[in-house]
């Protein structure tokens, strides 16, 4: 049986990728001695919301979430960002592989929405590892599963996830509307000759802030 640990070195923004992603850059070692041939390796990142401190500020951003303040004792639990994969080449020892973190800016998730709503420090992370782990015998392969039980701990900056979406989304986020929703609001942008998105949206809610103190649009 292999004994096999992870430890995580780093999680940096990657600037080549072709959507918005992560990655962690991972140690795995082996403590057996074992020729270990290849390892299908499979993550669930989990974000620990009630490991760190909130300022005044993020509490709007939150709400949707976990209510107001006075309910987060029972309301900051841990829940999944992410599931991701990878392939770790053949090693003896131990060896260093990268982590693909796909991420996304949808606030439709509640993950994207919560990271959004931070200002500063640190977002605590739980990584849990499954997957098969192919050795090399002198009788030839053996096939084992990862224990479920090996996981690890990461703190990422918020200043990182931060440089990521503006590395991808500069000055701009995401929604999804339906697609009725949408039509009808392009038919408002037609018929008001308005030339962006943003300036059909700023148009409605001047007109609903309008209506709400009783003064004309």
């Amino acid at each position: 049986m292999t004994e096999l640990s992870f430890a995580v070195l780093e999680i940096r923004p990657e600037p080549y990728a072709a959507a918005p992603q992560l990655t962690a850059r991972l140690q795995v070692t082996e403590g057996t001695g074992a020729v270990v041939h290849a390892v299908a390796l499979r993550c669930q990142v989990r974000i620990l919301p009630q490991r760190r401190g909130y300022a005044s500020g993020e509490e709007t951003g939150l709400l949707d979430l976990f209510g107001d303040r006075g309910r987060w004792p029972t309301t900051l639990k841990s829940f999944v960002w992410m599931q991701c994969s990878t392939m770790v080449q053949g090693f003896t020892g131990s060896t260093e592989v990268d982590l693909p973190l796909p991420c996304t800016f949808d606030f439709d998730v509640a993950a994207a929405k919560y990271l959004n709503a931070l200002h500063d420090g640190e977002i605590p992370l739980e990584l849990l590892f499954s997957g098969t782990v192919f050795t090399r015998g002198q009788t030839g392969f053996t096939v084992e599963q990862v224990p479920w039980d090996l996981e690890a701990s990461y703190r990422l900056p918020v200043a990182a996830w931060r440089s990521l979406m503006d590395q991808y989304f500069p000055n701009a986020g995401w929604i999804r509307l339906d697609r009725e929703v949408l039509a009808a609001l392009a038919r408002y942008k037609s018929s008001r000759g308005l030339t962006s998105w943003e300036a059909a949206v700023e148009k409605l809610l001047a007109q609903a802030t309008a209506d709400v103190s009783g003064e004309l649009p």
